[in-house]
């Protein structure tokens, strides 16, 4: 989302020509200088205003102008960034800087190095593309003011993201993120903030990252065949090296996947949860015998896993993931380092972790979307977290050294439960029906309502606001504005009826979060019972959302 600063077409040619003269980038001035001269009805969206901090930071099209991302718009945040930093108190700190392998990615990272050296900040570049995680894990490891990772992480390949850490490797929440805002907006021109051309390498980032991502497993068993997909991003040599200091050596990678290329040639969108995206893994999976699938998005900070049942392969949701996870965390916790321990998730997931926190005696909390409220839960600073997750395929493994999601530490794990439970005759869809069966069958589903026109979105938010439903799918419901916190609804109903309805933070589209619990008394049954009333719900809830 972008705040307007210009209005008629005349303003729009004007502020396009100033921007021109500012900007650092020749490409990018001659990008602008076509469209300003072809009086392009493009440049009142490409001058609409500068991209604003989301839910994790900034994402917006690799293109010229202020409504992008470009090394202009990378050089006026960073400015604004260390004026903020400091005018509180973090003056010459050390900030860790690093990079993803999109289009633009190395520039913008260097521009930002600049820019900070400049202001006289300690900067540590990261020495080549990796892992956000591995960013995440450095702003801790170093005791950084600060973290930038250029990175739009499963967006469509014309996009990149500036994502921004403050001091403990944690994501800004308001009002930090709107000071920063102003700061941005008051620096000067982009080619008249000062760079400088040299800093640190921070030479040893993916090695120390590594060498505590293999201490997570809690078993000793390692038989296990893995096959592994980067969807074309910076996971793959991270997570092969990850698994094979952690003792997993048999890992098999989709090959066509396996090199960082910011085009994404095989996948239509390098999102682990899109339909087809994981099909190439799956094959792979099949192909090899092997006993588990991962798949990391593009920055690998998102893990999916994908597992046999019956002969056939499919992929695990988020949920499903997050509480195998939790219980393999919980089981295996040292309550004397931990007396207090706390798992959190987030309004939109599944509530089966709530009852398996309760099962294990251990505080459980949830909140808003996204990881810069989940690091944050319990007593608002995550005292005693030792696991949260989002649907969204985030897992937050380890928090006391990453706090944040992390694809490749949750991989590990991952492949540390599955190998526990091999070695025992077991395996992680029979888990699945063991907690099922205890804390009751969730299965959950998602409606997303695309749109062109992003004025959409409030309309039919601010429509169910008004007339909110009675009944869903032939069940009395409640509904639960959360405003003004977040922009969500909450249908509640018998059965463990659940739907949260909310404008995605990233993407122009209307989220629905579904969900049905049933009681197992015979597991198929209670997975039939389960199946006919989700279906049931996501008609009716497409139907409201939608008018009809």
């Amino acid at each position: 989302m972008s705040e307007s600063v210009v209005g008629s077409g005349t303003d729009v040619r004007a502020a396009a020509r100033r921007w021109i003269a500012e900007d650092v980038d020749p490409r990018a001035q001659a990008e602008l200088q076509q469209l300003v001269d072809a009086d392009s009805p493009e440049l009142a969206d490409r001058m609409s205003g500068m991209p604003r901090f989301g839910t994790a930071g900034l994402r917006a099209e690799v293109r010229a102008g202020a409504n992008g991302m470009n090394r202009a718009v990378v050089v006026r945040t960073t400015a604004g960034v260390a004026e903020w930093l400091t005018g509180h108190g973090c003056g010459g700190g050390v900030v860790v800087v690093g990079r993803d392998a999109r289009h633009g990615s190395e520039d913008f990272a260097t521009d930002a190095a600049g820019v900070l050296a400049a202001a006289g900040f300690d900067v540590q570049l990261l020495p080549e593309p990796l892992p956000t995680p591995v960013v995440a894990h450095a702003v801790r490891a170093l005791d950084a003011v600060a973290g930038i990772q250029i990175t739009a992480s499963h967006n469509p390949p014309q996009d990149n993201g500036y994502k921004l850490y403050l001091r403990g490797g944690i994501h800004l929440v308001n009002p930090t993120d709107g000071e920063i805002e102003a700061a941005v907006a008051a620096t000067p021109a982009a080619n008249s903030v000062p760079r400088a051309a040299t800093w640190t390498i921070h030479e040893s980032a993916l090695d120390d990252y590594l060498d505590r991502v293999a201490t997570l497993p809690r078993g000793s068993a390692r038989g296990l065949r893995i096959a592994a997909t980067a969807l074309h991003g910076v996971g793959a040599r991270p997570l092969r090296e990850a698994l094979r200091r952690a003792g997993f050596e048999d890992v098999h990678l989709v090959a066509s996947q396996a090199e960082p290329d910011p085009d994404f040639p095989t996948v239509g969108f390098p999102n682990p949860e899109e339909p087809g995206t994981t099909d190439a893994l799956l094959e792979l999976a099949a192909e090899v015998d092997a006993d588990l699938a991962i798949a990391l998005d593009p920055d690998a900070d998102r893990c999916a896993l994908g597992v046999p049942v019956d002969g056939t392969w499919r992929m695990l949701r988020g949920d499903e993931t997050g509480v195998l996870l939790a219980w393999h965390i919980l089981s295996t916790l040292d309550r004397t380092a931990t007396p207090d321990p706390l798992v959190a998730t987030t309004i939109v997931s599944a509530t089966m972790l709530r009852s398996i926190a309760a099962e294990f005696g251990v505080r459980y909390d949830e909140t808003l979307t996204g990881f810069k409220w989940l690091v944050r839960a319990g007593d608002g600073a995550g005292t005693g977290l030792v696991y949260a997750y989002e649907e969204a395929l985030g897992h937050c493994v380890d928090p006391d050294f990453v706090r944040d999601k992390d694809g490749i530490s949750t991989a590990v794990l991952a492949s540390d439960l599955a190998a526990t439970l091999k070695a025992t005759g077991r395996s992680l869809p029979q888990l699945l029906d063991e907690l099922s069966t205890a804390h009751g069958l969730h299965r959950t589903g998602q409606i997303s309502v695309r749109v062109s026109d992003l004025d959409v979105i409030p309309q039919i938010m601010q429509r169910l606001r008004e007339t909110p439903p009675t009944r869903l799918a032939e069940t009395t419901v409640d509904v639960q504005d959360l405003l003004p916190d977040t922009d969500a609804l909450v249908i509640t109903g018998a059965g463990g009826l659940r739907v949260v309805i909310r404008p995605s933070g990233t993407e122009p589209k209307l989220k629905c979060y579904l969900q049905v619990v049933e009681q197992v008394d015979a597991l198929p049954a209670a997975k039939q019972r389960a199946a006919d009333r989700l279906a049931a719900l996501e008609q009716a809830v497409s139907e409201l959302v939608r008018g009809g």
